[in-house]
């Protein structure tokens, strides 16, 4: 790894933050971020279908909302929090993905 300018830069052209404070509150925003864009994008296209499904439709709504409800929490979170949320939300985006 070299050093460039304080940050540490891998082989590509990226910086590499890991060692920043915050890591894992951002990690956790990420992944919670991406289980609601994953809600968002089913939703609008439910309720795109010739026959919206309307159970379906509440069913994805209050899964968003229990997302946003978690992403609201991640303001006050210690480290150790914000670790456990990332690891649950990437493995309920995988489980969403599969479905």
């Amino acid at each position: 790894m070299i050093k460039s300018e304080g940050v540490a830069v891998s082989g590509t052209d990226e910086p590499d933050f890991s060692g920043l404070e915050g890591g894992e509150e951002q990690a956790a925003e990420d992944a919670v971020q991406e289980v609601v864009n994953w809600y968002n994008t089913q939703i609008i296209a439910e309720r795109r279908a010739p026959v919206p499904d309307e159970e379906r439709l509440e069913e994805l709504k209050a899964g968003r909302q229990a997302a946003l409800a978690d992403q609201a929490q991640l303001v006050t979170a210690d480290p150790q929090e914000a670790e456990r949320i990332a690891v649950v939300y990437a493995a309920r985006l995988r489980d969403l993905k599969e479905s």
